[in-house]
């Protein structure tokens, strides 16, 4: 299974239409891939909190349509990172795309775990509260957002749900790259599944992004990273290869909390 992971580098003076463009002519040089990521919040910066009520779209709104027509002429299914979600009576969410192959909105997915301490997009934003998969033919994607990834609990609800690869478009701060990458194997590791996580470049409100997109396997092992900049990163990952670490070294099956009780015997 081919992913590419097209890391977007988000420049203050590029209008949100002009990057809707060239993201989607990105998207189109990925034919032959299987599954194309993209960053959370590109067509509008992660930090750029007083764009984000201009920015709100519906979930098939301007992003959706530059990124369908070319999810269907590259042939892949793609996550088209998140946008500023406009919901009812004026509530904002972060939200995840998944467009099937035929341009079609497939699932969304309202990020549960908003950043801020109760400012920027903590106060901005609602929560989510749906964990979310995405069955593809070769494997079952489980959906979270940036912040999502510092939350272990949520993780082991979408392996529970059967989730073998987990997505993670984000919006880092270069401040704190070396947590992006450790969080990153440290999910993979602990669940024993792949991680494709797909950050920003460039700068958000004058904020520095870490790139270093990274794909990490189900033993923790860095298949491929990105540099600083605009980059696409392109990796084959094997979805058995999730069942066969899981058999050879089951770990998973010694889980004690979280657990549903056993039944009582009578």
């Amino acid at each position: 299974m081919r992913a590419s992971l097209i890391q977007i580098a988000v420049d203050p003076d590029e209008s949100f239409e002009a990057r809707r463009r060239r993201v989607a002519a990105l998207v189109r040089e990925q034919r032959g891939a299987d599954l194309v990521v993209l960053p959370e919040l590109w067509p509008v910066g992660a930090f750029a909190y007083e764009s984000f009520a201009a920015a709100a779209e519906p979930v098939e709104g301007p992003t959706f349509a530059a990124l369908s027509g070319a999810a269907r002429d590259a042939g892949v299914w793609l996550h088209a990172g998140s946008v500023v979600e406009a919901g009812e009576n004026g509530a904002l969410f972060n939200t995840s795309l998944v467009l099937s192959p035929d341009g079609e909105l497939v699932r969304t997915y309202r990020k549960i775990h908003r950043f801020g301490f109760d400012q920027g997009e903590a106060a901005l934003m609602d929560a989510g509260g749906e964990l979310v998969t995405v069955r593809l033919p070769e494997a079952t994607l489980g959906l979270a957002t940036c912040y999502d990834l510092r939350f272990p609990e949520l993780f082991r609800g979408l392996i529970d749900a059967g989730a073998e690869l987990l997505v993670v478009p984000a919006g880092w701060p270069a401040r704190r790259r070396g947590h992006w990458t450790l969080l990153a194997r440290a999910r993979a590791v602990e669940n024993q599944a792949y991680v494709l996580a797909c950050a920003t470049a460039g700068t958000h409100a004058g904020v520095e992004q870490s790139g270093h997109s990274i794909v990490v396997d189900p033993w923790g092992e860095v298949l491929a990273e990105a540099g600083t900049g605009e980059e696409v990163l392109v990796v084959e990952v094997d979805p058995a290869e999730v069942a066969r670490t899981r058999e050879r070294f089951p770990a998973l099956k010694d889980r004690r909390l979280g657990l549903a009780p056993p039944p009582r015997r009578r």
